[in-house]
C-alpha cells in the first residue's frame, strides 16, 4: 500500500475546504453526519479550515436506521462542538413507497433514503449560503459505493483522494471519538448491512488492490503472483467496471458536423 504522510495531508485537505469555499464565494460547510467514520473526519476538517460556527451538521435518520448512528453522531457533534440539527427523513421517504410502490425491496429504499438525504443537504445549503461537502472516499468512488445523486452528489470531495485505511489515520491524527472509530463501517440503509459484508472484501484489501491495479498500474499475472487471490482481482475489477458511469458526467452525443 502507497505511504503518505498523514500530517501534510490533514493540511492539504484543510487548505482546500477553503478554497472551494473561496471560489464559489461562501463561507459555510454542510455536512451530513451519518455516525461513521467518513462524515466524522470531514467535518473535523471542516472546523479546522473555518471554525466549528461555520460548519452546520445535519442527522438525517431513517425509521429504521440504527440507534448507534444516531449516538454517533450526536457524540462527534458534541466532540466537535458544531452545531448539528436532528430531521428525519422517515415521512419524506415513505409517502412515496407507500403510495406507489410497497412492494419495493431494501436497495431501491435504501437509494431512496440516500437521495433524500441529499435534498435535505442541498436545501439548508441554501439556507446558511454553504457548499455541500461530499464524504466519499477513493475506495468508494473508484467501486461505485455510492448512490448516483444521493450521497454521490456533493459541491466538492474532500476525501476523495485518499483510501478508505488512510481515512482512518486521519481520524486517529484528529483524535475521533474511538467509538467511531472501531465501528464496522455501514451505510446503515438496513438492517445488518455492512460495507464490507455487502462488497465482499475487507477494505484493507479493497485498497491494497485498488492501488496496485488502477494507480500503480501493475498486471494481474504481477497482482496474483503478489499472493493475491484471483476471485478478490475479479471482484474489484467487477466493481470498477459496472460503476464507471457513477465517476464521470453523464455522456452526451456530439453535432455531427456536415
Amino acid at each position: 500500500m502507497r505511504k503518505i504522510n498523514i500530517a501534510e495531508e490533514e493540511i492539504r485537505i484543510v487548505e482546500f475546504i477553503r478554497s472551494q469555499l473561496n471560489k464559489a464565494g461562501l463561507d459555510h460547510l454542510i455536512v451530513g453526519i451519518s455516525g461513521g467514520i467518513d462524515s466524522a473526519v470531514t467535518a473535523a476538517l471542516g472546523v479546522k479550515a473555518i471554525g466549528k460556527d461555520k460548519v452546520k451538521g445535519f442527522l438525517l435518520p431513517y425509521k429504521h436506521s440504527h440507534p448507534d448512528s444516531l449516538h454517533h453522531g450526536k457524540l462527534l457533534a458534541e466532540y466537535l462542538g458544531i452545531e448539528c440539527q436532528e430531521i428525519e427523513i422517515s415521512p419524506m421517504v415513505d409517502i412515496y413507497f407507500d403510495k406507489y410502490f410497497p412492494e419495493a425491496g431494501s436497495l431501491r429504499r435504501g437509494n431512496r433514503m440516500a437521495r433524500e438525504r441529499m435534498c435535505v443537504l442541498y436545501d439548508q445549503s441554501a439556507r446558511f449560503g454553504g457548499l455541500v461537502a461530499g464524504t466519499g472516499n477513493k475506495s468508494e468512488l473508484l467501486t461505485g459505493y455510492v448512490t448516483q445523486y444521493g450521497d454521490g452528489a456533493c459541491a466538492f470531495e474532500p476525501l476523495g483522494h485518499i483510501y478508505k485505511t488512510e481515512v482512518y489515520q486521519l481520524a486517529t491524527l484528529l483524535k475521533i471519538p474511538r467509538e467511531l472509530i472501531d465501528k464496522a463501517p455501514t451505510a446503515d440503509l438496513w438492517d445488518g448491512q455492512t460495507d464490507e459484508s455487502e462488497m465482499g472484501l475487507t477494505y484493507a484489501l479493497l485498497d491494497e488492490i485498488l492501488y496496485r491495479l488502477y494507480e500503480r498500474c501493475e498486471s494481474e499475472s504481477d497482482i496474483l503472483a503478489a499472493g493475491y487471490k484471483e476471485s478478490d482481482l475479479n471482484r474489484v475489477k467487477e466493481l470498477y467496471n459496472k460503476s464507471d458511469f457513477k465517476r464521470n458526467l453523464p455522456p452526451q452525443l456530439g453535432l455531427i458536423k456536415k
